[in-house]
């Protein structure tokens, strides 16, 4: 499967508030409202496509891509390129995480050369972590919102 980055638009920010991820990875889901629409539409999140053009994923990068509350725990101080990142639930625990994955990777390369990425994920999501540790990417802080515990992750050049 071939993918692609495009600017979102609204349909597609509209299908990914849509999807629904079974437990425990329903912390994920959104709500389409407003506000989220107007969120995802600011420029910091871009539809990933796959062959056909249909939205496979998304991307965002900067503030979009932190957990507020981590600014209190000072886990967003060092000059990192922070990422989010989602995929159709459709094609969740299939098989196609790395793929995925990679190809973000060489995208962000591609814009912020030398600059190490950084991401924040949930504790309880142990398969992202494992994924994530298998791209390189390493635990660095914790901390807890009012939901959840999470932690950033690293991944040097």
């Amino acid at each position: 499967m071939n993918l692609t980055i495009k600017n979102m638009d609204e349909n597609s920010v509209r299908k990914i508030l849509s999807w629904r991820y079974e437990k425990p990875y329903d912390f994920y889901n959104s709500e389409v409202t407003e506000d989220e629409i107007k969120e995802r539409l600011d420029g910091s999140y871009k539809n990933i496509a796959d062959d056909n053009g249909d939205v496979f994923g998304f991307l965002c990068t900067g503030e979009t891509a932190q957990i507020p509350v981590g600014y209190k725990y000072g886990v967003y101080n060092d000059k990192n390129v922070d990422i989010g990142l989602g995929m159709d639930p459709d094609y969740v625990g299939k098989g196609y995480g790395y793929n995925f994955c990679t190809f973000i990777i060489s995208y962000i390369r591609e814009n912020y050369a030398e600059i190490p990425i950084r991401l924040s994920v949930a504790t309880f999501n142990k398969r992202a972590i494992h994924l994530y540790e298998k791209l390189g990417f390493e635990k660095k802080d914790k901390f807890t919102t009012d939901f959840t515990e999470f932690i950033t992750m690293i991944k040097e050049n």
